[in-house]
């Protein structure tokens, strides 16, 4: 499901993004002499060409910051650093300036304050609160997770600079000095580049926000899908190849001329953080904050190297991915490739009498990277993440689920997915392992039959009966079917309406009926989805200190 296209429509690219990359980057930390050793001081009269960022110290030692405001004299000497950066990241990143950045201090009081307001009022947080009850229906959070307290919390632990596409401001937070607030700015200034570029308000709301209610419907859905995620990861890969080319610069290095730090950072930001709150957070939140700014930063080096700055930055805005399957795939963006979705039919005049559309989205290559590394382990993530081949999922609720209580249980969801292989074993595979982690989510798991199913085809079924009824397990070829929770008359038609109308040979590309018709790519998978509102949730939060902290660590070594 979408769990990071959705975003906070008032905060613009702010609150969103500094959570994000605030907790992000907190994920490196060297001592502060390490990090004066790598890092200059801009001299009087410096120039941008000469600047480099000076990493903070390390963000668990320095917890008492929160409780300190900075000098009229450090304020000047940082409202003075946001000219510096802003010409630094317009040299780094090609992108002109267009006109002066608005900045503003703001209190931790004040972050608080709007960070529950948001919380209490947004309507992309109320989409959130939507998307758990489904994420809890996967198995990709336990059932007793509390979303939104734990988001509100993160945010309100890791928050640092934010850049507000609406307001066209830059925000820094008054108890945060200069020094410690060079890499950050760094980040964030390009997104304000980016903005005067782009516009990024409109350039970063493509995918529908509304809930499908019919086939047309799901099919604009699904083709329109990534749109967000992958432009999320352009605009962070993009903020954080800066900011670490403002580190590096002192040194003489940069992400072109040392292409080893990329994987320097992804495996400093892959370690377990020093956050309390992080420390708590389930593989998909963590993966979903990371993944714009890792394999966003991944992209935009890749594509620096293969055809230059203007390509890696105006030209990613100008011509950005459709689907994080090219993120993960840069040469297939290179290449102008169109990644492919499965085929989703009319199922509507199956289900609708019963149930109200909930959600439905794609099931992309991070969502499986991520579902079968909960299911499996690492050695289960990496046989199959690279084999997977699309995917899509709906979700229905029972109309006749009318109480909030009722609502908030997962027993009122009944889920179908499709997901789609680049061969039989693994589709094989992926089912067993599906099957086997019923007990994760629910209770009283019984298997009750398995072999040839009834629905033709050369498929073969498992049926399995749990606390919340129904679980029917379809594989055929290289397709691997699941109903959740649908009596089994109506989870068999689903079957075969789903694993027909894919046909034989490559997988289709599901269109809007508004776009007109795209090129298949037989081998091109689609990204992910599931994980679409967290992902852009955690991007548009900004800088982390998560992804600060790899940064140190990856600079230590």
């Amino acid at each position: 499901m979408n769990l990071h296209h959705k975003k906070l429509p008032s905060t613009g690219r702010g609150l969103a993004y500094s959570l994000a990359f605030c907790v992000a980057l907190a994920a490196a930390a060297p001592s502060r002499a390490v990090a004066q050793q790598i890092a200059s001081h801009p001299a009087p009269g410096a120039t941008a060409a000469q600047f480099g960022c000076t990493l903070p110290p390390d963000s668990s030692k320095t917890s008492d910051k929160a409780q300190t405001h900075i000098t009229p004299e450090q304020a000047r000497q940082l409202f003075a650093l946001v000219d510096v950066l802003m010409k630094f990241s317009s040299g780094e990143s090609g992108l002109p300036i267009k006109s002066t950045v608005k900045r503003q201090l703001i209190t931790r009081d004040a972050v608080v304050k709007y960070l529950e307001e948001k919380f209490n009022e947004d309507q992309g947080t109320k989409r959130l609160e939507r998307d758990e009850i489904v994420l809890k229906k996967f198995g990709l959070i336990d059932h007793d997770f509390e979303l939104k307290p734990f988001l509100l919390a993160l945010l309100k632990e890791q928050i640092e600079a934010y850049y507000d596409s609406k307001t066209k401001t830059v925000n820094l937070l008054d108890w945060v000095g200069p020094d410690d607030e060079q890499p950050v700015l760094a980040h964030e200034l390009t997104h304000a580049l980016q903005d005067q570029h782009s516009d990024l308000e409109k350039w970063d709301n493509q995918t529908p926000d509304d809930v499908s209610t019919d086939a047309a419907g799901d099919k604009v859905h699904l083709a329109r899908d990534e749109m967000d995620t992958a432009r999320d990861a352009v605009a962070e890969g993009q903020a954080t190849a800066v900011m670490w080319d403002c580190v590096l610069k002192p040194m003489g290095r940069s992400l072109i001329k040392d292409p080893a730090v990329i994987e320097l950072l992804e495996s400093q930001m892959s370690k377990e953080q020093d956050s309390p709150v992080m420390a708590r957070a389930p593989l998909l939140i963590s993966e979903s904050m990371l993944f714009p700014y890792r394999e966003g930063l991944s992209f935009e080096q890749d594509v620096w190297m293969d055809q230059g700055q203007t390509a890696a930055f105006a030209g990613a805005l100008d011509r950005p991915p459709t689907s994080s399957w090219e993120i993960l795939n840069p040469r297939a963006y290179e290449n102008k490739l169109i990644p492919a979705i499965p085929i989703m039919p009319d199922i509507h005049p199956l289900v609708d009498a019963a149930y109200k559309p909930y959600d439905i989205g794609q099931v992309g290559q991070l969502d499986v990277r991520i579902l079968t590394e909960l299911l499996g382990g690492d050695n289960a993530s990496r046989d199959l993440t690279p084999a997977w081949n699309g995917g899509l999922y709906w979700a229905g609720q029972l109309r006749s689920a009318t109480t909030p209580a009722q609502q908030a249980d997962t027993a009122s969801i009944s889920l179908l997915y499709l997901s789609v292989w680049k061969n039989a074993i693994s589709a094989d595979f992926f089912a067993k392992i599906y099957a086997n982690n019923l007990g994760r989510k629910y209770t009283r798991v019984s298997e009750i039959s398995s072999g040839t199913s009834a629905i033709g085809g050369g498929s073969m079924e498992r049926l399995f009966t749990t606390n919340e009824g129904p679980v029917l397990i379809v594989t055929r070829g290289k397709m691997a079917f699941v109903a959740e929770s649908f009596p089994l008359s109506i989870a068999r038609k689903l079957a075969t309406l789903l694993l027909d109308a894919q046909g034989v040979g490559p997988t289709r590309m599901a269109q809007a009926p508004s776009t007109p018709a795209a090129p298949v790519v037989p081998s091109g998978p689609q990204g992910s989805t599931l994980t679409a509102d967290l992902v852009q949730f955690f991007a548009e939060a900004g800088v982390t200190k998560a992804v600060i902290d790899a940064e140190r660590r990856a600079i230590e070594k």
